[in-house]
């Protein structure tokens, strides 16, 4: 399972969107391995035209659904404070997304600069895609 972060999810849906990260959540769609989580859902349903609410509820009622508990809100201000002590300012949702796929030991694919940093400061893991973005499981 691979959580899909709302900077794939904005690119797969954009009509010109970068096609190695169309491909690469069509891959992780079309393997059953796409996850989704409550950030996720609302950043990217609350930036959504009125006319796209229907096409995007309808992929999001197909993926499994990551759920947390409260904890993970605790969770999500440590690193929020572990990033800052680094000197690096990431938005809140998306720390409280990779602390999200911390908890649940599972990839972020993502099409965003601030994974990868904090990747390499709080371990979150993240997805590559495989050739010509099909799924393509850790080794």
């Amino acid at each position: 399972m691979v959580m899909i972060d709302t900077s794939a999810w904005v690119e797969f849906f954009r009509r010109n969107g970068d096609l190695r990260v169309k491909l690469a959540v069509k891959g992780l769609l079309d393997a059953f391995e796409g996850a989704l989580c409550g950030p996720v859902e609302m950043e990217f349903l609350g930036g959504a035209r009125p006319e796209e609410m229907e096409a995007i509820r309808g992929w999001f009622g197909l993926i499994p659904y990551v759920r947390n508990k409260q904890d993970i809100w605790r969770m999500a201000a440590e690193n929020y404070a572990k990033l800052k002590a680094a000197g690096l300012t990431i938005p809140w949702n998306d720390i409280l997304i990779a602390s999200i796929a911390i908890e649940k030991n599972i990839p972020v694919y993502a099409h965003d600069k601030h994974f990868p940093a904090m990747s390499d400061k709080l371990g979150v893991r993240l997805y590559t895609p495989g050739y010509n973005g099909m799924f393509h499981p850790e080794a």
